[in-house]
């Protein structure tokens, strides 16, 4: 087992006797301490090594305490700073605590408040760093690899999300339930410039009205019984972030009253208040309904829906883009493995028997279908057997309604229209269907030969 490596810190005073009792004092804790009595050589050490503290006398010549904390921070924004001064004002302290600084000491010191004031600047610095790494980790969950597709279909979804993330405008996400809405609004979150300020999501579906209007705006103390204190709600605790309103179509007239007011005005009144909060929230909404159609028939406000889909992203069902299939099932598959510790094999006459069901539940359902195979198998190897039946029955329902032709057949069939879509979209360019069918050029042509493709 390897050691933690120790926790480095620069020591820089022009006194050379207040440098040796802060470095005597910093290694009795076990630091790496690298001390000077010259502030020029700090500078210099700042930008040649990594610190993870820095301790600096403020008044020094010919470079003073805000300047190493100057250069500090340019090298690196979570390398802390403590200044040590004898010379303390009101005015010195903010201008040190604005430009950076974790703390001030003043001279003359203790030495245990001077180690307490190290411990705290170095679980700061900690913090920070563990949260740049949940952030690291969330950003790797919802990046656009993780939206599994290379179908010309979802091509235009990640193209959509690349151009919507640098953006502020208001997005719909369509596309019927399991296709994967709340994962495109992460990453369009993720990506976007509030990837570091709050994501609240709701089921607008999920709540009564009353409850719902109660989570989204807040209330008062006293504005209807059980009230017993003042509540924010959830556009105010998302405030310089993201809000995610699922199933929006689900919501009650007067509820879409409210939000229009949101994204027209930007303020907010609680239940039962007579004050309003100014609030910075984007908004990115989602539905699995025809909203056009609820407008037609009143169910929902013309205006709102308007001001909801300024920019439209429609996710297409899976039976739309079954050439994705055989990826996500791999993608659900290696998340399998990496979870278990096993390595999962697919069987052919498997995948052939997923290619051909309709998917009614969409991504959902397939990633369900694999976990349940997963916790089925006998073996590593996932066979038909594996399948829970309203799959395993629709191959005989599937030969009755394509005059008995096997379910090879049906797969081949679906696969020499998806090529013959690509190359009238490529314009017949074999080479450019080719790159986006993921298929090497020799490849293709062999499949058009067996699929009776014309080769014009």
């Amino acid at each position: 087992m390897t050691d933690m490596p120790r926790i480095r810190i620069l020591v820089v005073d022009d006194e050379p006797n207040i440098v040796e009792v802060m470095r005597s004092a910093l290694l009795s804790e076990g630091y790496d301490v690298t001390s000077t009595s010259q502030p020029e050589q700090a500078a210099l050490w700042i930008v040649e090594h990594d610190y993870d503290l820095v301790m600096s006398d403020l008044k020094m010549a010919p470079i003073d305490g805000l300047g190493i904390l100057r250069r500090a921070k340019e090298k690196d924004e979570r390398l802390q700073v403590i200044l040590v001064t004898a010379f303390s004002t009101i005015e010195t302290a903010v201008e040190a605590m604005k430009a950076g600084a974790y703390d001030y000491v003043l001279k003359p010191f203790k030495l245990a408040e001077l180690k307490l004031v190290v411990r705290r600047a170095l679980e700061f610095r900690a913090t920070i760093m563990e949260n740049d790494q949940l952030k690291s980790v969330l950003q790797a969950k919802y990046k656009f690899s993780n939206i599994v597709g290379e179908s010309t279909a979802m091509q235009r979804v990640f193209e959509r999300i690349r151009k919507m993330a640098d953006t502020e405008v208001t997005v719909l996400i369509t596309g019927e339930s399991g296709t994967g809405k709340e994962l495109v609004a992460k990453a369009i979150y993720v990506n976007s410039r509030r990837h570091d300020k709050p994501f609240i999501s709701i089921n607008c579906g999920a709540l009564p009205e009353t409850l719902l209007e109660s989570e989204l705006f807040g209330y008062v103390k006293g504005a209807f019984t059980g009230a017993g204190s003042d509540k924010k709600g959830l556009f105010q605790a998302a405030d310089g972030g993201t809000i995610f309103l699922d199933e929006i179509g689900l919501t009650s007239p007067t509820l879409q009253v409210r939000l229009l007011r949101v994204l027209q005005e930007r303020e907010v009144r609680r239940v039962g208040d007579t004050q309003d909060f100014k609030v910075d929230v984007r908004v990115l909404a989602a539905t699995n309904e025809n909203l056009a159609e609820k407008v037609k028939d009143g169910t929902f406000r013309e205006d709102l829906f308007y001001r909801l889909s300024v920019v439209p992203i429609h996710i297409p069902p899976l039976r739309e883009r079954t050439t994705d299939i055989p990826l996500l099932v791999q993608h659900f598959v290696d998340r399998a493995n990496t979870r278990i510790g096993k390595k999962f094999r697919v069987d052919k006459e498997l995948l052939d028997m997923l290619m051909a069901y309709n998917w009614p539940g969409n991504i959902r359902e397939l990633e369900n279908v694999i976990e349940r195979a997963v916790a089925l198998a006998d073996s590593t190897h996932l066979r038909t057997e594996d399948l829970p039946d309203n799959i395993l029955q629709c191959q005989g329902a599937d030969a009755v309604t394509t005059d008995v032709r096997d379910l090879r057949s049906v797969v081949d069939e679906s696969e020499r229209k998806h090529i013959l879509r690509i190359m009238q979209e490529t314009g017949g360019s074999k080479k450019l269907a080719a790159r986006i069918l993921g298929v090497d050029l020799a490849t293709l042509y062999r499949k058009m030969e067996k699929l009776g493709v014309p080769n014009k």
